[in-house]
């Protein structure tokens, strides 16, 4: 018979206790997080090509931030598109090659 009676507890420290409190609510910043949401959200698809993606080849697909800040991930996913690698590195060199020109 266990004794009755005030037990000792060891209370997590105020940043312990935060990051729980992050993880159980999935607030947890990663790559891999704000990755797999938008997968959720908005399917193994590029938004600009097309292109299905499957388990064998979906590291081939990427999370683009429209706006350009990586740490703005609304939990709605309107920040996000999911480009597969041509697109996405096309994505990114227009405004590289729009300079270029330019001059």
């Amino acid at each position: 018979m266990r004794p009755r009676g005030p037990r000792t507890v060891t209370l997590p420290s105020a940043d312990e206790a935060a990051a729980i409190l992050k993880r159980m609510r999935g607030e947890v910043d990663s790559n891999s997080n704000y990755r797999s949401k938008s997968l959720k959200i908005h399917g193994p698809v590029c938004a600009k090509c097309g292109r299905e993606f499957d388990a064998a080849n979906i590291g081939l697909l990427t999370v683009h931030h429209r706006d350009g800040n990586h740490n703005n991930n609304a939990p709605d996913g309107s920040n996000w598109e999911n480009l597969c690698n041509h697109c996405h590195d096309d994505e990114h060199s227009r405004g590289v090659l729009g300079e270029y020109l330019s001059k």
